[in-house]
């Protein structure tokens, strides 16, 4: 297959962006944070390898019993650990809430930053959760968050090969102009959830079919080969083989 050129990537990108703001015209971020910015921060930042909706059940209990960012500030870490049990890595998660709040407290008067560089400084927030709390609680856009599902379906449009999210980001913002940025995360969560579903993508009913160098390819999967018996050489020790795979 050619290599694809810039121009015809941008193209074909632009396509892909009209197809999901067709799509996706609503698409709104799935976590529930009551239009306050440092509870978005704290439900991104438990987002991480854990699903929106698991967020979204133990966020009302962790919020009901410290309401404020100096009643998260002053938790005691095992009773946070007990609300957010739940999800995966509750323990470095609790750690990083208390800390995160004590930061915003003694740094920033209570009040999320509103900068990139401010954001990132806070504990367990990277540039993915710094570029949806600028997006969603300010309407600032710096970039694209590059979560899971962003990533993937970068990689399966061929947009990115790259396998870290903060390159990926980069070059879907080469890619994208900027007045593009702002709808991606969510339209593409979106996609990824309900068509391009990771384990068994939706390729003959997606609208992005033709546009996708992927289409097809990714539900190719080979069926396992079927196992053959093989003698042993002796009746009381199996093979080296035998006992590195045991």
């Amino acid at each position: 297959m050619p290599r694809e050129s810039i121009a015809s990537k941008r193209t074909r990108a632009i396509e892909v962006a009209n197809r999901m703001e067709e799509h996706y015209p609503a698409a709104e971020c799935a976590l529930t944070y009551w239009g306050d910015p440092f509870k978005l921060t704290v439900a991104v930042l438990l987002s991480a390898q854990t699903t929106d909706a698991s967020v979204n059940k133990v966020t009302p209990v962790l919020w009901e019993r410290f309401p404020t960012v100096a009643d998260l500030a002053s938790a005691d870490l095992g009773e946070v650990e007990s609300i957010l049990r739940f999800i995966g890595l509750y323990r470095s998660k609790a750690k990083n809430c208390i800390a995160c709040a004590q930061m915003v407290l003694s740094e920033y008067g209570g009040e999320v930053p509103r900068t990139m560089d401010e954001l990132i400084r806070l504990p367990g927030v990277g540039r993915k959760t710094a570029n949806i709390v600028l997006n969603e609680a300010f309407g600032i856009v710096e970039g694209i968050a590059v979560d899971t599902h962003v990533h993937r379906i970068a990689r399966l449009l061929k947009f990115s090969n790259q396998t870290e999210a903060l390159k990926c980001e980069q070059d879907l913002l080469k890619l994208y102009p900027r007045e593009y940025w702002k709808p991606v995360n969510h339209q593409w969560i979106l996609f990824g959830r309900e068509i391009c579903i990771a384990r068994r993508p939706k390729c003959d009913r997606c609208f992005l079919a033709d546009l996708c160098p992927s289409a097809g390819k990714a539900t190719a999967t080979s069926k396992p080969k079927p196992k053959t018996k093989t003698a042993r050489t002796s009746k009381t020790a199996p093979s080296a083989r035998t006992k590195a795979e045991s």
